[in-house]
């Protein structure tokens, strides 16, 4: 790998020509395929582009290129794959900021729900709220509880708009509780001034944190998952902590020009699975942070449209716009 930048025709329904995932997809893929992240090179999402291609790439036979088109919040990346060619050699890889960019910027070069279209949910990663090990808050309770009578507790985020920013934000609906919001360009600015002391606490991806959390300099709160995660099974989410039902798990995942035919998804759908199948995979992925995963289209699509509507309501609600 290298970096730069079904239709059944008249056929009988139950036929196997019908059935299998290749039919109409001819000779796909004949040539290579390009990879698009609307993030930086060396991020999370990035490196799960760039693990994704070199197995895609020895798996299909062809040269599979990622390149980087960061900007906007991701959306200029994802402009060019919604414009390109729907023949399935033009790939998106995102985050669940792609799901909250419709509800930040009102004035999208496309549209999230038309345009584009689900091949596959390849992982999620949950954040995690974490404080200094010299931090006196050993339980999110006390966390919170800091805020009572006296100024609100400040806590940083990976930016204004990221999931992790939304988490605190969902928190603070939920708990009643003031939080004062301090944005970052980046999870790992962030963390900096968490270690530093100069922010009480952060919201930041499992992932970021657990070098800092495995070495001791961090201590961790509860993470923002449905469930706990297998990175740090000993750390509550916050729906245990006296929140049911709160849940922000920031997905990943590829998605592809929405006239695409279903027949070239399949495929794409199928070769993805197998790489996230393998346990070289998942271990792999695992000690990054990230818990694998391999969804249907149709599964990604529902996950995107859902949380669509449920974080432009919550940007609505906050008064979140960008433009």
């Amino acid at each position: 790998m290298r970096a730069a930048d079904s239709q059944t025709g008249g056929r009988h329904a139950d036929s196997p020509a019908a059935l299998s995932p290749e039919a109409g997809a001819g000779g796909y893929p004949s040539h290579p395929i390009t990879i698009i992240v609307t993030f930086p090179p060396g991020g999370g999402t990035d490196l799960l582009a760039r693990r994704i291609g070199a197995a895609l790439q020895h798996d299909l036979g062809q040269t599979v290129i990622v390149e980087n088109r960061p900007g906007a919040s991701g959306n200029i990346g994802a402009r060019d794959v919604a414009q390109a060619a729907p023949d399935g050699y033009t790939l998106l890889m995102v985050n669940s900021s792609y799901a909250i960019n419709p509800g930040v910027y009102r004035d999208l070069p496309f549209s999230p729900k038309q345009d584009l279209k689900g091949v596959i949910n390849v992982a999620f990663v949950p954040s995690v709220l974490a404080v200094p090990a010299s931090s006196p808050f050993h339980t999110l309770a006390e966390a919170l509880a800091a805020g009572q009578g006296g100024k609100a507790p400040s806590y940083a985020s990976c930016g204004n708009g990221t999931p992790q920013h939304l988490a605190g934000e969902m928190l603070r609906i939920a708990s009643g509780r003031p939080l004062q919001h301090v944005p970052y360009k980046g999870c790992g600015p962030a963390l900096t001034d968490v270690l530093s002391g100069q922010v009480g606490m952060g919201i930041v991806t499992a992932s970021s944190a657990a070098p800092f959390l495995a070495s001791g300099k961090l201590r961790a709160l509860a993470v923002t998952s449905p469930r706990r995660t297998e990175l740090m099974p000993s750390v509550p989410t916050v729906a245990e902590q006296g929140f049911p039902g709160f849940s922000l798990d920031q997905w990943h995942g590829l998605l592809v020009p929405a006239a695409t035919p279903p027949a070239i998804v399949a495929k794409l759908n199928a070769a993805v699975a197998a790489v996230m199948h393998r346990a070289d995979t998942r271990q792999a992925l695992l000690q990054l942070g990230y818990s694998p995963t391999a969804s249907t289209p149709a599964e990604f699509q529902s996950l995107i449209d859902a949380d669509i509507d449920r974080f432009g309501q919550l940007t609505a609600r906050i008064g979140l716009h960008a433009d």
